[in-house]
């Protein structure tokens, strides 16, 4: 007997213990079309109202769409679906993307259209509705798309646009509001001969809540310990959380090593 399933009653009232064979036939006995899932629904249907029920938060019906695509041998489907919708429909958390890939790796070790695969796809359907729904990275990405070819526009046609990037190139020059990016690790960088000293106390510091307490002990000890010798000054600074309400302003040191 397959562990992994229960006993149960089939439509004969004989007791089944095992799980059954695909048969190429929907829940009523008739013969699918090549995109029908058991329950005779089109699965480019239940794929959309899956992502629409995940946006709404509707974690029943994301439940049902999950294991209606599982059981129809359409787990492929799901598991890809799914991954998209981490990234198209929630709010960047790397614990989501997480769970729902460890998900489909059970799903796959155990067969995505067995019970227990498709209890893999449920539970992973439940955890992308309950997450916080958010189109973060498709309406980031739209926008950047359509600021680009805005900018491009005015360019050619001589005016100066009427939106831009978040970061301008005098921004991310010697001097600009992203002059810390400026390290050793960029030619720019190289050229004002700003060494690891720069990035140790400019381009490493991070906020806004700082370094953890054990993570501070280390890096102070680091920096103690380095060739090269930083100011108290220095050392405080490189190991202050960021300002929130400003988080890209740095003093200057003149005495820099």
């Amino acid at each position: 007997m397959d562990e992994e399933r229960q006993a149960t009653f089939g439509p004969d009232g004989e007791l089944e213990t095992e799980a059954p064979e695909a048969t190429g036939t929907n829940d009523f006995g008739e013969e699918t079309g090549a995109d029908e899932t058991d329950g005779g629904f089109n699965r480019y249907a239940v794929v959309s109202l899956l992502q629409k029920a995940i946006r709404r938060g509707d974690e029943e019906v994301s439940a049902w769409c999950a294991w209606e695509l599982a059981r129809s041998g359409f787990g492929w489907n799901l598991w890809d679906r799914l991954n998209t919708f981490v990234v198209e429909d929630l709010k960047a958390d790397a614990q989501v993307a997480l769970l729902v890939g460890r998900y489909e790796e059970l799903a796959e070790d155990w067969d995505m259209d067995s019970r227990r695969g498709q209890m893999a796809a449920v539970q992973a359907a439940l955890v992308v509705a309950r997450a916080r729904a958010a189109r973060e990275g498709a309406n980031a990405v739209n926008a950047f798309h359509a600021i680009a070819k805005r900018r491009a526009e005015a360019k050619q046609a001589g005016d100066d646009p009427a939106h831009t990037f978040p970061v301008t190139a005098e921004d991310l020059s010697a001097g600009g509001e992203y002059d810390v990016a400026l390290d050793g690790h960029t030619g720019e960088g190289a050229r004002l001969n700003r060494s690891s000293p720069f990035f140790r106390v400019h381009g490493a510091r991070v906020g806004p809540e700082g370094e953890t307490e054990p993570s501070a002990r280390w890096k102070r000890l680091y920096l103690a310990l380095d060739e090269y010798d930083y100011t108290e000054a220095e050392i405080a600074h490189a190991l202050d959380a960021v300002d929130a309400d400003d988080p890209w302003a740095e003093p200057d040191f003149d005495d820099s090593p």
